[in-house]
């Protein structure tokens, strides 16, 4: 560490003590040149979590940005704020496992995460997403979404031995 008064790079530390609960370190240390005291501070600086774009740009996730496109899609549907808090939370999370190796995921898989999550919470908000994240650029594909729908609801509800439907 460079003495801050006579810049030599000859120095002890004096004393350390962990700080801000463990996530940093102070160090008093001394110049052996000069004897001035100072302090220096550790931290831990982690990479950031990339998302990579269609066009390969990478940039910093954005819970917010997550956070306002999920909120949209639920606007005006009957789901609580703190549901789409938890639904944020659960992409975010499933999102750091799926990107974990090299800290990075992509529009398209993060874009699955939040339709896949929508489809289970709210049937309209799924469409809505759908159609903005999928580029929906006429009626006939909008319908064929809305028709794909319908037949994954089907295929979910099945008979009951006794005659019912579960």
């Amino acid at each position: 560490m460079r003495c801050p008064y006579c810049g030599s790079l000859d120095d002890k530390v004096i004393e350390s003590r962990t700080m801000a609960n463990g996530e940093s370190i102070r160090r008093r240390r001394e110049c052996a040149s000069c004897g001035y005291r100072f302090t220096s501070y550790e931290q831990i600086v982690e990479k950031p979590f990339m998302v990579v774009k269609r066009d390969e740009r990478r940039q910093p996730f954005d819970r917010a940005k997550l956070e306002k496109g999920i909120a949209r899609a639920l606007e005006k549907r009957p789901v609580a704020t703190s549901m789409i808090e938890n639904i944020v939370n659960d992409i975010e999370d499933k999102a750091l496992i799926t990107g974990k190796a090299n800290r990075e995921i992509s529009t398209a898989e993060l874009g699955e995460l939040v339709l896949e999550r929508l489809y289970e919470t709210d049937k309209v908000a799924y469409i809505r997403f759908a159609s903005v994240y999928k580029h929906f650029e006429n009626l006939d594909e909008f319908i064929n979404e809305v028709n794909s729908l319908g037949k994954k609801n089907k295929k979910n509800v099945r008979k009951d031995p006794v005659g019912g439907q579960n």
